[in-house]
């Protein structure tokens, strides 16, 4: 079995965008293999009864200027998206539903449109434009984000997530141990190296 580290994410988690952006340059210069889990993680945050920070205007203010800093700081290409926060339903369905050989282009695709250009991905005529440009089938892929196993597969990674004590995205894990927090993926990665 290949060692590998989860990484637990939904497009809506700004954090998530700078930890994958942070991964693909580690992905880059080192051969660690990242085992992508997409997940809903407002039905996270209900499984766990915690209210997300979306929604307490002194963390969402906070999490604007973080996640500012933190652009900044790994000179990746950031905005606060003004439609923050959207329904993520379809796109992390999309994700789990696109074959293997577009999944990384639709994963960038999705993610920068949403926190690197500033558009509202949960708009139909929007993402229809976005699959176009990863070359995906438009009728595939919408009838194939409302197969019922596709449905389930999102629950079960948000119940999986859930039932391993995870809370919120991004996060890792890696024999056993949770690393919350696109600034613990250096500790995620100590952990790998082990």
């Amino acid at each position: 079995m290949t060692k590998s580290i989860d990484f637990y994410f939904d497009f809506i988690s700004p954090y998530s965008y700078l930890a994958h952006k942070q991964i693909e340059n580690i992905k880059q210069k080192n051969n660690i293999n990242f085992n992508y889990k997409p997940i809903l993680v407002g039905g996270l945050h209900k499984l766990q009864g915690i209210t997300a920070p979306a929604f307490i205007k002194a963390k969402l203010k906070y999490m604007v200027s973080d996640c500012n800093l933190i652009a900044k700081k790994n000179k990746s290409n950031f905005i606060w998206n003004s439609n923050f926060p959207i329904n993520s339903l379809n796109i992390m369905r999309g994700y789990l539903f696109v074959n293997d050989e577009v999944k990384r282009l639709y994963l960038n695709a999705i993610f920068d449109a949403y926190w690197k250009d500033n558009l509202d991905t949960s708009n139909e005529e929007i993402l229809k434009t976005l699959l176009k440009k990863c070359k995906i089938n438009l009728k595939d892929f919408f009838n194939g984000i409302q197969d019922t196993k596709i449905k389930d597969k999102l629950k079960s990674l948000t119940q999986e997530a859930h039932n391993e004590e995870i809370f919120g995205t991004p996060t890792f894990v890696i024999n056993n141990k949770i690393f919350w927090g696109q600034d613990r993926l250096e500790f995620a990665l100590d952990e790998y190296n082990k």
